[in-house]
């Protein structure tokens, strides 16, 4: 009764010591040639890297200059048309410069996956014009009734109460609104608006129009901040804003 379990155990040993065998044999014969293999693929692997970091340096003047042209957005297909590659080449460029420089990756469907690399330079044109349009002509308001009663009446020397400054603060709306009339005349003659003129007359900051200026619902958003209720659409092709004609 007790002979038959171990040689059961036997047969199941020999069963897994044969492969064992076979491989270790194989091993042992063959290990100069697997080595070889292991050798010569990560070479290949390490000449593919130098060649990749080659080509990157020739691309990456292309690069640069289509950031600066386009504001810094760009799309794999902007990369690859300009530099003359694949798609795929260049979205791989991208990934590796996103990655590098934490540029923000958007996915629409309209225009595919855009990266937005922002630079000193390009954030420094959108924060120039970023202070609400409101606060200068509030204050040039202020300060002209402030001197103008101070002329009427020289011998007060404290300031007037503020229920004689708020009929001149209230129109100051009304100002507003014709200054950017004339300006808006005088800007369409060209038959359209850059992105800081176009902040000023939505009375916003030029960072928020850089950021929806692509989005599918500007139009009826710059609508509801435009004085004269005009729609505006954004050309990416000459980076300037159109109002939209009401059909």
């Amino acid at each position: 009764m007790s002979e038959k379990p171990i040689e059961d155990n036997g047969k199941a040993f020999l069963v897994l010591l044969l492969p064992i065998s076979f491989l270790i044999i194989f091993l042992v014969a063959t290990w100069r040639i697997l080595l070889a293999l292991i050798v010569l693929a990560i070479a290949f692997k390490l000449w593919q890297e130098y060649q990749w970091q080659q080509w990157t340096v020739r691309v990456n003047p292309i690069f640069h200059q289509l950031v600066r042209e386009n504001q810094g957005r760009l799309t794999p297909m902007d990369l690859a048309i300009k530099g003359n590659f694949p798609g795929t080449t260049a979205k791989r460029y991208l990934d590796g410069k996103a990655s590098e420089f934490g540029a923000s990756i958007v996915n629409s469907e309209e225009s595919g996956q855009s990266y937005y690399f922002i630079t000193a330079s390009i954030l420094g044109n959108i924060l120039d014009s970023s202070e609400p349009v409101k606060e200068l002509p509030a204050q040039t308001v202020t300060k002209t009734a402030r001197s103008s009663q101070t002329l009427a009446q020289p011998s007060l020397l404290a300031p007037p109460p503020p229920q004689e400054e708020e009929p001149e603060t209230e129109s100051l709306p009304q100002q507003t609104h014709q200054e950017a009339q004339r300006s808006l005349e005088k800007q369409l003659i060209f038959g359209s608006l850059i992105q800081s003129e176009l902040a000023k007359r939505l009375n916003v900051y030029s960072s928020t129009v850089y950021k929806r200026r692509n989005d599918p619902e500007f139009p009826e958003w710059s609508r509801s901040k435009d004085p004269d209720g005009i729609a505006w659409s954004y050309s990416e092709k000459i980076k300037e804003f159109f109002p939209l004609e009401e059909g």
